[in-house]
């Protein structure tokens, strides 16, 4: 498999909405909720474009408290955690302030929880203005929601979707070292609409190309049919 970042529907979509939150007009929240179901590329697409853009990732736990959320951002942001919560704020407040960067809060269901995270969270965009971006699961707009001053500030709701059959095609174009027949592309998409599974499929092809030495896997291969 060819390691490469591959430009699907969902990290398109992705993509359009950062570029509109960083472009912004005055009095446009900054705000943004990334959510979809396990396995579409949520944080992959998150991960990748914080290295091409200087975003800040923190990837939250089910234990965590608002301080310990605090100690992972000034962490993130490249500075030694303080003691004291209010010193953990000034020091995440100055870092953003001083160089401004997109902030991705992974699992964001997490937080849900404890509104006193999700304020904390939203004080911290309405003093810096620096993006804030929150990725959730597939019910993650709906557990958010009941937070009115924070929702408002969604500015971008972007869902990931299961992938389409185009999808897997660009994705055996970018990343699978062997070349699948039209059908091999349905059949996959027919077995998997997630990232995670469709790469397990194109290993497979892969392996089957070797083992036969074929230059084309077919659905006929995959579906074991035909060796």
């Amino acid at each position: 498999m060819k390691r490469t970042f591959v430009k699907t529907s969902n990290v398109n979509a992705f993509i359009t909405a950062m570029s509109r939150l960083q472009k912004r007009e005055e009095g446009i929240p900054g705000m943004a909720l990334v959510y979809g179901e396990p396995g579409v590329g949520k944080t992959r697409t998150a991960l990748w474009w914080g290295l091409q853009n200087d975003g800040v990732f923190v990837r939250t736990k089910k234990l965590m408290t608002g301080r310990w959320l605090l100690e992972e951002i000034v962490a993130e942001l490249g500075e030694a955690p303080m003691r004291k919560t209010s010193d953990l704020w000034r020091q995440a407040v100055e870092q953003l302030f001083e160089r401004p960067r997109a902030l991705f809060i992974d699992e964001a269901d997490y937080l849900a929880h404890d509104a006193k995270i999700i304020e904390t969270l939203r004080d911290l965009y309405d003093t810096t203005g620096s993006p804030l971006v929150l990725i959730g699961m597939d019910q993650a707009d709906k557990k958010l929601m009941r937070f009115k001053h924070l929702y408002d500030r969604f500015s971008e709701i972007v869902r990931f979707h299961p992938l389409t059959e185009e999808d897997v095609r660009i994705i055996a174009e970018n990343m699978c070292e062997t070349k699948l027949h039209n059908d091999a592309i349905s059949y996959i998409h027919s077995q998997a609409n997630r990232f995670r599974r469709v790469v397990v499929w194109m290993y497979r092809a892969e392996a089957v190309a070797k083992v036969n030495s074929l230059k084309e896997v077919t659905r006929a291969h995959l579906d074991g049919k035909r060796q």
